[in-house]
């Protein structure tokens, strides 16, 4: 019987120029995947809860500190994102968090051994620039909760972390 894995935690890290809003990729340089393009990932660590793995790894992938005059909000997102990993024989499900940022803000991979390079994909391109599906479900539901600020959705998954 496949086993539950809930250790991962998906990080999209969006930011508004233009009038558009886009989302962060990092290059993998390790595997599994090595050469893909995917959100901030990390895992959870012993006795951290989803939202402090999230604040770490942010800290470690991208150098972003939920203190930075750049971070201009964080939410959780609705859905959890499950897949199945054959070669673990197991079903992950993996808690999704947003965080805003300035137009501005660019991410520091100096720290970060596992990605070597970035860039910014506008919401018009997630659909081609995202290799799997649930991660163009979390961008397409981070874009409403973000044009949808200040509804009682938007502040009730809120996080009060940082920003």
């Amino acid at each position: 019987m496949p086993g539950i894995r809930a250790d991962l935690v998906d990080v999209y890290v969006a930011r508004e120029r233009s009038g558009a809003v886009e989302f962060l990729q990092l290059r993998r340089t390790a595997e599994p995947m090595a050469g893909t393009w995917q959100p901030v990932m990390g895992h959870v660590e012993a006795g951290e809860s989803a939202v402090q793995t999230a604040v770490r790894e942010l800290g470690e992938e991208v150098g972003l500190r939920a203190a930075d005059l750049a971070w201009l909000g964080f939410w959780q997102l609705e859905e959890v994102h499950p897949y199945f990993v054959a070669a673990l024989d197991a079903v992950v499900l993996s808690p999704r968090l947003l965080v805003l940022v300035d137009g501005l803000w660019e991410p520091d991979l100096s720290g970060d051994d596992a990605h070597d390079s970035h860039r910014w994909v506008e919401v018009s391109s997630v659909r081609e620039m995202f290799m799997w599906p649930g991660q163009c479900r979390a961008c397409e539901e981070a874009t409403h909760l973000l044009a949808t600020r200040g509804s009682l959705l938007e502040r009730a998954l809120r996080l009060r972390v940082g920003g």
